[in-house]
């Protein structure tokens, strides 16, 4: 089996440099919008299909990296200073003298396939007089596009050294997408080359004979020398008139939940193990929830290949293991990897109820709060303290399980986010705080709970620290409880009715005022 086990790129899109090592069986892409999820599947999809048209019909100047393009131009336009583009996947040892070389950016031996654009050296004079105008556009046009092994072998779409298939989801409807799909459904099939040539023949006599038989009449009506005829060029051929069938219905016409399970399923089925790769696209895209999980399962019970989903599903990329990713953000061109995190904390988050995980780890700081009431509360309460929102601050409030904390915090420590932790002392300040986050005390975590284990709740805090307003408000209410009964039986309704009754009058427990100031400094 060929595995990749590293890309790097150079001048590729948003990436200027990049590099990451691929686990053997599943990779998730997590990251949030203009992250480069969709860059990398690109760069794996575009090397691997060694597709001098797919490159054009994109274009270089959709593909490379807009910064050094203008870098260049601003400078003296030395031709010598051309950037280049590059992408190359390293390979497992194969054993093979044709894809072992040390033509890389690592300058190494190693089995590899690369994508290389560079300055056409045939029109170096032609570039220089492109690059002495004023207006000066950049020569894209003189820029050559090849596909070679590590030992600068070439090769192309009809010899190319790993066969793979591209699954995007977010492109359902576009014919173009679908007929790429379907054509490496066809090819991943046939027993050789020869098959296919075998296909293509008879498809155009088939063709020829329609023609003959079909349009012999109305064409003895046609005047001169003309005559109707069935087109038989590259562009209509057997791939570009093929479509697969479900039943009696073919799946282009199915709707695009069903087209995303009937893709991904004959893309990740075991008579699909001619394929080394499968990338996913958003797999989640049109989706009920029960099929995502059972999309999910088939993605878990597939084997003989190496699979690389890019998602912004919580369930997609917890279910898959949080181990597998590799996370990506928006403001930055590196990259943080999770295969460090506990076997138990992965494995809790693969069992666990649908959760804000993909939401925690994207962010750069976090109040976590233990429920409803706090998380209802805590943006009026924060407004009050800072004359701020949360979201103009960049903080994000995740409610989660008290005892579900410390498997976020495992993952704040190995990411670095800035938690701080809003919970109960539950009558025992020293165990359930002091003890239980002993090893997160760390400077980018910190627990913020009442010490007075007689206010071991927020509800008791709140009351406490605003007796007039919750008598004025749930003294009606509470019938034979007393207020603060009233209030601790019937947790999220109370905190709803104090936001929209006196959210601006409520005094902060202290506590939470420290967890404020903690997360802004």
């Amino acid at each position: 089996m060929k595995i990749i086990k590293k890309i790097r790129l150079l001048n590729f899109k948003k990436f200027e440099t990049f590099e990451v090592s691929f686990d053997d069986e599943i990779n998730l892409l997590i990251g949030d919008n203009e992250s480069g999820k969709s860059t990398i599947l690109t760069a794996l999809d575009l090397v691997m299909r060694g597709s001098r048209n797919k490159v054009e019909t994109i274009g270089l100047d959709s593909l490379f990296n807009t910064k050094v393009i203008n870098e260049f131009l601003n400078s003296d336009r030395n031709l010598n200073k051309l950037p280049e583009l590059r992408v190359e996947l390293y390979l497992n040892e194969q054993n093979n003298e044709i894809t072992n070389g040390n033509n890389n950016l690592d300058k190494k031996p190693n089995d590899g396939v690369r994508l290389v654009c560079k300055p056409n050296e045939e029109y170096s004079e032609s570039i220089k007089d492109v690059l002495k105008k004023t207006e000066c556009l950049f020569p894209f046009e003189y820029y050559s596009i090849s596909f070679t092994t590590f030992n600068d072998i070439p090769y192309n779409g009809y010899n190319k050294h790993l066969k793979h298939i591209l699954i995007d989801n977010s492109l359902t409807s576009n014919e173009y997408a679908m007929k790429e799909y379907v054509k490496d459904i066809y090819n991943s099939k046939l027993l050789n080359t020869s098959e296919k040539f075998q296909h293509q023949h008879e498809y155009r006599n088939h063709k020829e004979d329609f023609k003959n038989k079909a349009f012999k009449n109305i064409n003895e009506r046609l005047e001169n020398d003309y005559k109707f005829a069935i087109k038989s060029n590259s562009k209509s051929n057997v791939e570009s008139d093929l479509i697969i069938y479900e039943g009696d219905i073919s799946i282009d016409n199915k709707g695009k939940g069903k087209q995303s399970i009937i893709k991904t399923s004959l893309a990740l089925s075991k008579s699909a193990e001619d394929f080394d790769a499968v990338l996913l696209e958003e797999p989640e895209n049109h989706l009920s929830h029960t099929n995502m999980k059972n999309l999910i399962q088939e993605v878990v019970n597939s084997t003989g290949k190496q699979i690389f989903v890019a998602t912004h599903s919580d369930l997609v990329s917890t279910r898959l293991d949080l181990r597998k990713s590799i996370l990506l953000n928006s403001s930055s061109k590196n990259r943080i990897k999770l295969e460090d995190l506990s076997e138990d904390t992965a494995k809790f988050f693969i069992k666990a109820p649908d959760n804000n995980i993909l939401e925690f780890i994207l962010s750069d700081k976090v109040i976590l709060v233990e429920g409803d009431a706090e998380f209802i509360l805590l943006e009026a309460l924060y407004k009050k303290k800072t004359n701020k929102s949360l979201i103009e601050n960049n903080i994000h409030v995740i409610s989660v399980g008290g005892t579900s904390f410390p498997r976020y915090l495992d993952i704040a420590k190995l990411l670095d986010i800035k938690t701080a932790v809003i919970t109960d002392n539950d009558k025992n300040y020293k165990e359930k705080i002091t003890n239980r986050y002993s090893k997160y005390n760390i400077d980018n975590i910190s627990v913020f709970a009442d010490k007075d284990e007689k206010r071991y709740t927020f509800e008791i805090c709140i009351y406490e620290d605003n007796v007039e307003i919750c008598e004025e408000l749930f003294s009606t209410k509470r019938r034979k409880l007393s207020v603060q009964e009233y209030m601790l039986k019937d947790k999220a309704e109370v905190a709803f009715q104090l936001l929209e009754n006196k959210s601006n009058d409520l005094k902060i427990p202290e506590y939470i005022e420290k967890a404020f100031e903690w997360i802004n400094n």
